[in-house]
């Protein structure tokens, strides 16, 4: 009956819409209607769509299951020392379903060549000596990325994901340059990213000069905490690309292939 009306509403004057509506009500007790929609709910929870069909339904499918979100510090000075070494590594692992952040991997790493940090590059990070003395060296935490990625389902070769940084610098520059210094190999899933302002000149047709701040201030947000704190750039870009997300902008690789 409930089907019937539905499909006959559109050929009722307006006035009578209400009422047939009513009539279903009075016709088909509380406690069946009740029950119906108990049902459904089941039905979609079993499906997969708990939670997050709110978030889902409000954007289209992306073309990635996860962003690796990622933002690294490194030593620094004016003018720049070389070579440059990461003493930061965060990552935020967001579903591209949701755009929720569902893990985080954010290590300190100290380093080799340079050991002792600026004052220009504590000024500019927030990270004092202490917070890289004693921590494990870049070919540790590599390791521990890659034991990170393993344990999250990211090296299954079914599940898409893709880096993502604010910039080319991170994934083009810092981080095979300082392994080709040390010897070190990069793992295939580096090498292949979003430059976070590619997309967001792609999205919003105007190039962010001053990355992040330009960005957040183009989508009407709030920055998070601190500039130039590695995980703090993470959580922002992570923002941003939620918001992009929901005015419908899909993500696609911006890197060419090495």
């Amino acid at each position: 009956m409930i089907a019937l009306l539905h499909t006959g509403a559109a050929k009722f004057p307006q006035h009578f819409v209400p009422r047939a509506r009513q009539a279903v009500h009075l016709l088909l007790p509380a406690a069946l209607l009740k029950g119906y929609s108990s049902v459904i709910s089941r039905k979609l929870a079993s499906h997969g769509f708990g939670a997050s069909m709110a978030a889902m339904s409000s954007f289209p499918p992306q073309r990635y299951h996860y962003f690796l979100v990622l933002d690294f510090e490194a030593t620094c000075d004016k003018p720049q020392i070389h070579p440059q070494e990461i003493i930061e590594f965060p990552i935020l692992k967001l579903n591209g379903r949701t755009m929720e952040i569902e893990s985080t991997f954010h290590m300190y790493v100290q380093p080799v060549v340079h050991p002792q940090l600026t004052p220009f590059c504590t000024e500019l990070t927030g990270i004092i000596q202490g917070m890289v003395d004693g921590q494990p060296s870049l070919q540790q935490v590599l390791e521990r990325v890659d034991e990170w990625m393993a344990k999250e389902g990211l090296l299954d070769p079914s599940v898409k994901s893709i880096f993502v940084t604010c910039g080319d610098w991170d994934l083009k520059v810092m981080l095979p340059g300082q392994c080709q210094y040390l010897g070190l190999p990069v793992a295939d899933y580096f090498k292949q990213w979003i430059n976070l302002k590619k997309a967001y000149s792609f999205a919003m047709g105007s190039w962010p000069k001053n990355g992040l701040l330009d960005m957040n201030k183009g989508l009407n947000l709030q920055h998070i905490g601190r500039p130039h704190s590695g995980i703090d750039d993470c959580k922002n870009i992570a923002n941003i690309m939620k918001t992009l997300a929901h005015r419908g902008f899909i993500f696609k690789q911006t890197s060419k292939p090495f």
